[in-house]
């Protein structure tokens, strides 16, 4: 399944997909921040990559990157596989969705080189979660994928929301989440 036909695309047209990290170990006496994947979000982490390349079509999947600087976010983006530059931020670390937003508003200023079409945000519960509902509504939005990410987002879930404007412009309510993905 592809995220959008070439007829429904403008040039304002722009992907956010969010991924919640990977199903991460508990390990005695490492810190939150430090914990690393357990073997089944390894796994996941790159079933999640090869989803994404899969569903973007023969355009490429992921233009860039923010992921929160927690080990086991770091580690959910390299085993997906995917190439695209990449910001580390603390602020999507124990982020708000507000924070989120915010971070996405404000991508110009991560020295990213580009201005991508579609835009990876790899970070935590319950922010992933809460920013996907709370961007959601335009028209085109998936009923069925609200009613999953409102029951739960599990671990290396992917929602996938599309909005016609400039990445400052996205808001509450101003894109259609096309897609929720979990990767088994």
């Amino acid at each position: 399944m592809a995220w959008a036909y070439a007829d429904e695309m403008t040039d304002r047209s722009r992907t956010l997909v969010l991924l919640r990290h990977a199903k991460s170990a508990y390990p005695p006496g490492v810190g939150d921040h430090a914990r690393p994947l357990a073997a089944r979000g390894i796994r996941e982490a790159a079933l999640a990559g090869d989803w994404l390349r899969s569903a973007a079509g023969p355009d490429p999947a992921v233009q860039a990157v923010l992921c929160s600087t927690a080990t086991r976010t770091r580690q959910t983006l390299e085993r997906t596989g995917i190439e695209a530059p990449v910001s580390f931020i603390d602020d999507l670390y124990d982020a708000t969705p507000g924070a989120v937003i915010e971070t996405v508003n404000g991508i110009g200023d991560y020295g990213l080189g580009v201005d991508p079409l579609t835009l990876l945000v790899v970070c935590h519960e319950p922010a992933v979660s809460s920013t996907a509902l709370i961007l959601a509504g335009a028209p085109g939005t998936d009923d069925d994928a609200i009613d999953e990410i409102t029951c739960k987002y599990p671990t290396s879930a992917l929602a996938v929301l599309r909005f016609d404007g400039d990445w400052s412009a996205l808001e509450p309510g101003s894109a259609a989440l096309t897609t929720f993905h979990i990767p088994r």
